[in-house]
């Protein structure tokens, strides 16, 4: 195959080590509105969209409320969490930006609409990415690949000839099921299963290595 004419990223644990604020913002309201949280419910939720994983927490958690207000609670919290201090990854500004210089790029996050717009304004990089698109705006989150799909249409570019970058392992199945390269940069917090590992065309051991020369290889 060529090198990828784009790159598209996920955002929560490629670009802000965020699972742990997710998993705070939901538990504390799980906790507050009487129901029952899980030690699975954060790794259950990932991928997920923002409809699904409200309705697991009124179904699945026991929060008394609608998938609307869980979604919007949850995401109050986290926008505070972000403004307090955006838990930005060592090394993720210096790889958008140089990947940007080659590259046109997007998002493709399981994250609400307006935590990714919030994440790049606080990150000073929304300039660096032409489309960002969220599972909320698809029918399925992750590991369906309609995300990625929707994003390499915004984008412009074939789904083949994207490549993605993903920490997880329902992250790294959305991306092969789109047809997309995979760069795997394993979440240290969540593990992907090794069948979702092996998926990827290549794996990292963070954000930092990675650099133009490792999106050009892919082509080689």
């Amino acid at each position: 195959m060529s090198a990828p004419a784009a790159v598209i990223f996920d955002l929560d644990g490629v670009l802000v080590d965020s699972e742990g604020a997710w998993n705070d913002a939901r538990r504390e309201l799980v906790e507050e509105s009487g129901g029952h949280w899980r030690a699975d419910a954060q790794r259950t939720m990932m991928g997920m969209s923002s409809v699904e994983w409200s309705r697991f927490m009124g179904e699945a958690l026991g929060v008394p409320m609608s998938a609307e207000a869980i979604s919007a609670a949850v995401v109050k919290r986290l926008e505070r969490l972000y403004r307090e201090r955006l838990p930005l990854l060592p090394g993720a500004r210096q790889a958008v930006t140089s990947l940007a210089s080659r590259w046109p790029l997007a998002i493709a996050s399981s994250a609400n609409r307006s935590i990714i717009a919030l994440v790049l304004e606080l990150a000073g990089l929304t300039d660096c990415f032409r489309v960002a698109v969220s599972s909320e705006e698809v029918a399925r989150g992750k590991p369906a690949p309609d995300v990625y799909l929707a994003a390499a249409r915004r984008i412009a570019c074939k789904p083949a000839s994207c490549a993605a970058v993903e920490d997880s392992a329902n992250g790294m199945r959305a991306a092969a099921a789109a047809g997309m390269s995979v760069i795997a940069i394993p979440n240290d917090a969540f593990p992907p299963e090794d069948d979702a590992l092996a998926l990827a065309d290549v794996v990292l051991s963070s954000i930092e290595a990675l650099d133009p020369g490792v999106v050009g290889a892919l082509g080689g």
